[in-house]
């Protein structure tokens, strides 16, 4: 599964300015299109191609059929202090996200934790730029979402799609730079699935499953009128751990909004918990930087198996990838996402800026 080769360079400033020019133009207020493209763009920054700037024609397309709202704010469904609930009245996922995150924080500040949880959210794009942006408060993040409308991984043991592949986030601080986890509890996602499909390759391995319960590495067993479906993490030997993961997050998110898949009629949208903690609440700041930073230090020092390449830390590639490209001021996009936003360009008349 080789990445394609054809990628452009774009300024990082200029694509910032368009990708949320596209954004008000299609409806979106300022305040709230800034956060997103930001967002957006951060997923490709991160190295998430499947995650960042291509998910912007979806998101535009959903703010014309009414499928995405702009105006507004989340409406309170309960709040206990440390615990607040929303109905995010399918507003923008980022935005939302990071409103969310705000007032979890302000919350583990004053009481050591603060979770909110969100029903009726837009999609939110990758987890990673959430989890860096609270671990660089010195806060811990978990985060999770789940998809009651879609369904697209069996449960382990089964051959019909239940669950969507409803990731993980966590971000972690550390004395150098946060560990961060971004990580879907089926073997593969949707996204890539749907891109390898596209592009006709295969996945590494075989993540999936055909309707005949036979695991392969075809992606087009996923795609309509197939009825394949994604593996639960751990695949065909191992694949329990992932569906324990996955009930997990289905509790977590649907059964603490109240908002899942057993809802009847329209079930759209994402169902997000979002958790913060204060590290100085427990055992205190300091402590816990002395056992993460242990930690990063043993994982750096342990043998690798190969020694070109040693072990790494979740998220360590990712950063390492976004500081080179904001070093150089320029954001990589595979030209397929290019062309996709060339079409938008044109159809709201935003110029796209030239590739450097």
């Amino acid at each position: 599964m080789d990445r394609p080769p054809d990628t452009r360079r774009f300024d990082g400033a200029a694509l910032q300015s368009f990708a949320q020019g596209l954004l008000e133009r299609a409806g979106m207020p300022a305040d709230k299109a800034a956060v997103v493209a930001e967002i957006l763009i951060e997923g490709d920054l991160l190295g998430h191609e499947t995650h960042g700037l291509q998910l912007l024609s979806g998101y535009l397309e959903d703010i014309g059929s009414g499928a995405m709202m702009t105006q507004g704010e989340p409406q309170v469904v309960a709040d206990q202090g440390a615990a607040l609930t929303w109905d995010g009245r399918r507003l923008p996922g980022p935005w939302l996200m990071l409103q969310a995150i705000d007032a979890a924080c302000e919350r583990a500040l004053r009481l050591g934790i603060g979770a909110v949880v969100v029903r009726h959210s837009h999609h939110i794009a990758a987890l990673a730029p959430y989890a860096r942006r609270v671990a660089e408060r010195g806060m811990v993040l978990l985060l999770m979402t789940s998809a009651p409308s879609g369904g697209s991984v069996a449960p382990y043991g089964g051959t019909r799609a239940l669950f969507s592949p409803s990731p993980i986030g966590v971000g972690i601080p550390t004395g150098g730079q946060p560990i961060l986890v971004d990580v879907s509890t089926s073997i593969t996602t949707n996204g890539l699935t749907s891109l390898l499909a596209r592009e006709g390759r295969r996945l590494p391995g075989p993540w999936l499953m055909d309707e005949h319960g036979t695991a392969t590495d075809d992606p087009t067993v996923a795609v309509a009128p197939r009825r394949g479906t994604l593996l639960p993490l751990g695949g065909m030997d191992a694949g329990h751990k992932g569906y324990g993961l996955g009930l997990m997050v289905e509790a977590l998110t649907a059964g603490l909004a109240g908002h899942g898949r057993s809802d009847p009629g329209a079930r759209f949208g994402a169902t997000l918990f979002v958790q913060v903690l204060d590290p100085a609440a427990f055992g205190g700041a300091p402590a816990f930087a002395g056992q993460m930073d242990w930690i990063v230090d043993r994982c750096h020092e342990n043998p690798p198996l190969d020694p070109a390449r040693p072990v790494r830390l979740p998220g360590e590639r990712g950063l390492a990838l976004r500081r080179e490209q904001l070093a150089q001021g320029v954001v990589r996009l595979n030209a397929r996402i290019v062309q996709a936003l060339a079409r938008w360009s044109s159809q709201l008349d935003v110029p796209l800026p030239p590739a450097l």
